[in-house]
């Protein structure tokens, strides 16, 4: 993009077609809800005011209805409208092209042909060639932030965006979605938002960068606020944990999660998103199992989740396991 992106993003996030797109996206899923199917019964009227307010930059973000899910820990959602998700959408299309080229391979949270079952195969290839496939004592550093989503410094977050965009109007409308929601003062993103998932990934690029190319680690991977760093040499490691807690710090105003900072054996299998990799195989996380058991027990489980399940067991030894859902 050269010096920055210009201002035709602005009028491409905003355009009509791409709100009416983005609106396509969002209701998947959703037309059976009270709120999405009052928006759609004016639904031209509703779009041409979005659009018209963000032309004339009179918009303004509304506020969020918070609720607890379990998920299988307790997290706080935060919804924003169906207008203003609707714009979330329409920023997002526009706005993952321009950022995903810029991240690492190695990053695979909410991006495009990566997600969870990348991830893992991902570490299992590492952990093959780190050991010289399992000939060879290899170490893992796993770490875990604390509390991300919540500790985000939203003008540090603009600033690392404003490298990339320059024009004003479209800052304008980064601005008010990055300051519609606050956990404390100036600080926090609302899980919920699609456009948090982005925003995640562009602020812990920084770490990413960071250690892909200024620690020279090549056995890196990350997924959300979750990272792993495999070596053949533990001190290495130990010497690389107060390297990152410091960049986080003092970067990014981050800290680790003292009680989630774990160094093992590879060959003592390695628990990440839900697996536990070992040489030659992955296993289900025994917590992931049990309440994958205790749903189908108490009858918790559609026709969806059903073949969600048969997803997660496919992806390593799980026979038993799928022994014990259909007894």
């Amino acid at each position: 993009m050269g010096g920055g992106l210009n201002s035709w993003v602005f009028h491409k996030i905003i355009s009509l077609e791409n709100l009416l797109l983005a609106w396509r996206e969002f209701r998947r899923g959703k037309r059976q809800k009270k709120d999405v199917a009052q928006f759609e019964f004016n639904l031209e009227d509703n779009l041409f005011s979005l659009h018209q307010s963000l032309k004339q930059k009179l918009y303004e973000h509304g506020k969020y209805t918070s609720f607890y899910v379990r998920d299988p820990k307790l997290r706080l959602i935060s919804k924003a409208t169906v207008r203003d998700r609707v714009l979330h959408q329409a920023f997002f299309r526009i706005f993952y092209r321009i950022f995903d080229p810029s991240f690492i391979h190695d990053s695979y949270s909410c991006r495009k042909k990566k997600g969870t079952h990348k991830g893992v195969l991902r570490l299992g290839q590492f952990t093959k060639k780190v050991t010289g496939n399992h000939c060879q004592t290899a170490y893992a550093l796993k770490c875990d932030v604390r509390k991300f989503f919540d500790s985000v410094d939203q003008a540090t977050l603009f600033r690392i965006i404003e490298r990339k965009v320059k024009d004003p109007d479209t800052l304008w409308l980064i601005g008010k979605i990055i300051g519609s929601f606050s956990a404390q003062p100036g600080r926090g993103l609302p899980l919920g938002n699609v456009t948090s998932q982005l925003f995640a990934n562009i602020y812990l690029n920084e770490l990413d960068q960071f250690t892909k190319h200024k620690l020279k680690q090549k056995y890196y991977l990350r997924y959300c606020d979750d990272f792993i760093v495999l070596s053949r040499i533990q001190n290495d490691l130990i010497l690389l944990l107060p390297q990152i807690s410091n960049f986080l710090l003092e970067h990014l105003g981050l800290i680790l999660h003292p009680g989630k900072v774990i160094f093992r054996k590879a060959s003592r299998g390695i628990d990440f998103l839900g697996y536990v990799i070992l040489p030659h195989y992955l296993i289900l996380r025994t917590k992931t199992k049990r309440r994958l058991l205790r749903k189908i027990k108490r009858r918790q489980v559609d026709d969806r989740n059903w073949s969600s399940y048969l997803g997660i067991l496919g992806h390593c030894r799980g026979h038993k396991i799928f022994e014990r859902m259909i007894a």
